[in-house]
C-alpha cells in the first residue's frame, strides 16, 4: 500500500492538494470575514440596533477594515513573557483549527480527504487547541491571562467529554467513524435524520459544541468584566487575530459537523427534492446551525462558572451516557431483529 502512494504522488498531485488546501483557505477566511459582519449585523437586528453600515456598502467592508487594522497594529510581547511559546499559542490554537476541515465532506464527491477515522480525527486534533489557550495564558505572564487560559481549559477539557459521547450514539446506529459513511447510512427523509433517532445526544452535542467554541451563554474565558478578556489579555496585532480567526473557524468546523452527523449531510430532505443539488442543501443546513449560533449569542446571558460546570458534568454528562444505553438497547431489540 505505501509503494501504491508513493507511485500515485506525483509532483502535478502535489501541487493539486497545495492549490486545493489554498482554496480551501481561501472560502474559510472569506466565511470568517464576513461571518463577524452578519454575526454583528444579526445581532444588532435582534436588539434593534444598526450594527455595521459605514465602511463600504451597507457596513460589507466594516471587517475588512477591522483585519487590516489588527494587521497594522504594533506587535507587542511583554518583556518578561515566554517569548517562544507566546509566539507559538496563536498557530497551535489555529492550525488544528483548519487541519481539521480536510474531512469535512461537503457531497458524496466533493470532499478533501476521507479517512475511515474521520470522525476520530477531528475530536483528536480540536483537543490540540486547549492546549493552546493554556499555553497563550501562561506565557503571557499575565495572572488575568493565565486565569482565563487555565478557566478555558477546565471548560473546554469539561465540556468535550459529553461532546464525544454523545456522538457515540450515531457511530452506533452508522457502524463507522467515517463522516462519508454516516451521512450515507441517514434515510431520504428528514425524520430518518439522526437528530430525531438521535434527540437527546443531538440537545448535548448542541449545547456541548457551544461551549467548546468559548460562546455565549459560555463565554467565561473571555469574560472583559471578570478576567479582562481572558488569555489573550496581552496579545495585540495578528497573533489577536489568530485567537480570534480560531474561534470562527470552529464555528464553521462545528455547523459543517453538524450537519453530517445529524443534518443528514447533502440529503434533501424528501426524495422528490433531490433535485436541488446536494451542496446547496448542505450550505442551507450549515447557515442555519451559523444562525443558530448567533441567536444565542444575541440572546442569553453570560452563566456562572460553577453553573457552568456543574450543568457539563451533573446533567450534559449523565445524558450523554444515558443515550449510548438507549441507542444500545434500541439497536439490540429493533434493529438486529
Amino acid at each position: 500500500m505505501g509503494d501504491l502512494l508513493l507511485e500515485q504522488l506525483t509532483w502535478g498531485n502535489a501541487l493539486i492538494f497545495f492549490l486545493s488546501a489554498v482554496v480551501l483557505l481561501m472560502i474559510v477566511l472569506g466565511f470568517v470575514t464576513y461571518a463577524i459582519y452578519f454575526e454583528r449585523k444579526v445581532i444588532g437586528w435582534m436588539q434593534l440596533r444598526i450594527g455595521p453600515n459605514r465602511v463600504g456598502p451597507f457596513g460589507l467592508l466594516q471587517t475588512v477594515a477591522d483585519i487590516l487594522k489588527l494587521l497594522l497594529k504594533e506587535d507587542t510581547i511583554p518583556r518578561k513573557a515566554d517569548r517562544a511559546l507566546f509566539i507559538l499559542a496563536p498557530v497551535l490554537a489555529y492550525v488544528p483549527a483548519f487541519a481539521v476541515l480536510a474531512v469535512i465532506p461537503y457531497t458524496d464527491s466533493l470532499y478533501f480527504a476521507d479517512l475511515n477515522v474521520g470522525l476520530l480525527y477531528y475530536v483528536a486534533l480540536s483537543g490540540i487547541t486547549t492546549l493552546a489557550i493554556v499555553l497563550g495564558g501562561w506565557a503571557s505572564n499575565n495572572k488575568y491571562a493565565l486565569l482565563g487560559g487555565m478557566r478555558s481549559a477546565a471548560q473546554m477539557i469539561s465540556y468535550e467529554v459529553p461532546l464525544v459521547i454523545s456522538i457515540v450514539g450515531v457511530v452506533m446506529l452508522s457502524g463507522s467513524l467515517n463522516l462519508r459513511t454516516i451521512v450515507a447510512e441517514q434515510g431520504n427523509w428528514f425524520w430518518e435524520w439522526n437528530f430525531l433517532p438521535q434527540i437527546i445526544g443531538f440537545v448535548v452535542f448542541v449545547i456541548a459544541a457551544v461551549s467548546e467554541l468559548n460562546r455565549t451563554p459560555f463565554d467565561l474565558p473571555e469574560a472583559e468584566s471578570e478576567l479582562v478578556a481572558g488569555y489573550h489579555v496581552e496579545y495585540s496585532g495578528f497573533r489577536f487575530a489568530f485567537f480570534m480567526l480560531t474561534e470562527y473557524v470552529y464555528v464553521y468546523a462545528i455547523a459543517a459537523l453538524t450537519t453530517i452527523l445529524f443534518l443528514g449531510g447533502w440529503h434533501a430532505p424528501a426524495p422528490f427534492l433531490d433535485f436541488v443539488p446536494g451542496l446547496l442543501w448542505f450550505m442551507l443546513k450549515f447557515a442555519c446551525i451559523v444562525f443558530f449560533l448567533f441567536w444565542l449569542r444575541a440572546t442569553f446571558p453570560r452563566v456562572r462558572v460553577d453553573q457552568l460546570m456543574g450543568f457539563g458534568w451533573k446533567v450534559l454528562l449523565p445524558l450523554a451516557i444515558l443515550n449510548v444505553f438507549v441507542t444500545a438497547a434500541y439497536i439490540e431489540f429493533f434493529i438486529k431483529r
